[in-house]
């Protein structure tokens, strides 16, 4: 826990959701890895759909607005 986030897993998110798309599969990308509220945006933009959050959530406070925020509500 605590790991902080890659910026160069965006690429590899691109491509596995343009595969995804190419190959008309249904699979679903997973994301874990310093994912927070501040930059979930990015993997969901890249095509993570299920955002995996520790200390993302658990040190932020308020634990239900971080959830809003990694959901992007």
């Amino acid at each position: 826990g605590g790991q902080a986030f890659i910026n160069d897993v965006l690429e590899k998110i691109r491509e596995a959701a343009a595969l995804r798309k190419e190959m008309g599969c249904r699979f679903v990308i997973e994301v874990d890895g310093g994912i927070k509220p501040g930059n979930a945006h990015l993997v969901r933009d890249a095509g993570g759909q299920v955002l995996v959050s520790g200390t993302g959530i658990f040190k932020s406070g308020d634990y239900s607005r971080a959830i809003s925020e990694l959901r992007g509500e």
